[in-house]
């Protein structure tokens, strides 16, 4: 008698994991990823008409079976004014199945991060498959090799670009990852600086091996903690620092925000006059879509990848790089980055120099456990 194949465990998303998936993306966004507001909004519609989405553990992926890695791609300030549509995502991704004649077996987000943690589910709510628990920045980032994937030298292509004005993109071939990024990019400005993408394939052996595992959940988990904690009237900030073992690096008022948006990109930085036990001091946060690095009176005290979150100090919700604005009282924490992000060539794609800065990355944290690159 022949041993039976083992189903792989799918779970339904409740709505009120979605509302929770929206505030912890926020949160994991470290500013970028663009505001899911407008993300959850569309999901609310599609559970109102009765779609579901289920939520499948990347270990439970077939080695052949193809993933669909789905993103916004652009600048975040134009992400508030197109509003985001799951079929927009969807079409992408058929663009893919169409192109490569295959059949994707799931769909998960490129970046837990901000809206682009939501993209996934619109996106598996319009094609009925599930969302695997897993994506490939634990956080978000801006440029197309800042990923597991460009770090585990995986193809980079082709990617499919999407604008809902009927303006369908494919990039075929590139040299490389960074040629991905900037071939990508000038076709997303000229849509606009915003399109919907699906990057290039992964097959579960791939999403295994490369993907950074369970971080669906583990935005879940942020913004019910988050939830819990106002509805307790604690502090949500505590609360997210005690459940993710973070640091807080600073309390205080925005005094003052400089950005622009500049070749699909969002760049500048958000001054932060200190108050409590930071009064007399200030810091800086300088950002690039997400924020980088966080100077403390001149001196760099935080640096990417470790995760720079700036934090609403009353609700604890996240605050963006577009959202940011003068008179808001902060709270700015930082949480360990994936353990793969840390290695040397980790900090090659993402540490503080592949954003142009000449320091060197100081962990925050001890290095925590896990496979490297």
């Amino acid at each position: 008698m022949s041993a039976q194949v083992r189903a792989p465990a799918l779970r339904e998303i409740t709505a009120d994991e979605i509302e929770a998936l929206a505030i912890g993306a926020w949160v994991l966004g470290t500013g970028g990823g663009g505001s899911p507001y407008l993300g959850l909004l569309n999901m609310r519609r599609l559970y109102a008409e009765g779609r579901r989405v289920q939520l499948m553990s990347p270990l439970d992926l077939a080695d052949d079976e193809w993933v669909a890695v789905v993103s916004n791609m652009g600048a975040p300030l134009v992400g508030q004014e197109r509003l985001a549509d799951s079929r927009n995502t969807a079409r992408a991704v058929r663009m893919q199945e169409e192109i490569n004649g295959i059949k994707f077996r799931a769909v998960m987000s490129v970046e837990i991060g901000g809206g682009n943690g939501v993209q996934a589910l619109m996106a598996a709510a319009e094609l009925g498959i599930p969302v695997v628990d897993a994506d490939c920045m634990g956080r978000a980032f801006p440029e197309a090799q800042m990923t597991s994937v460009a770090i585990g030298g995986l193809k980079p292509y082709p990617c499919t670009l999407y604008d809902p004005r009927g303006i369908e993109a494919v990039v075929t071939k590139v040299p490389s990852w960074k040629w991905m990024e900037r071939a990508s990019r000038k076709i997303c400005v000229e849509m606009g600086s915003i399109a919907s993408t699906s990057k290039a394939p992964r097959t579960g052996r791939e999403v295994k091996d490369w993907g950074i595992h369970f971080t669906t959940t583990a935005a879940i988990r942020i913004g019910h903690v988050v939830m819990e904690a106002n509805r307790r009237h604690e502090d949500p900030v505590a609360a997210i620092l005690a459940s993710e073992g973070g640091l807080k690096l600073f309390t205080g008022k925005v005094v003052d925000v400089a950005r622009r948006t500049t070749e699909g990109f969002l760049r500048g930085s958000a001054v932060v006059e200190g108050l409590e036990e930071d009064r007399g001091s200030r810091l800086e946060l300088s950002f690039q879509n997400e924020w980088i690095v966080a100077w403390r009176d001149g001196k760099a005290i935080a640096t990417s990848p470790d995760l720079i979150c700036v934090l609403d100090s009353v609700t604890g919700n996240g605050v963006g790089t577009e959202t940011v604005r003068y008179g808001q009282r902060v709270s700015i924490i930082a949480l360990p980055a994936p353990a793969v992000l840390t290695t040397p060539k980790g900090l090659e794609h993402v540490g503080p120099r592949a954003f142009g800065y000449d320091l060197d990355f100081h962990s925050l944290f001890q290095p925590s456990e896990g496979r490297g690159a």
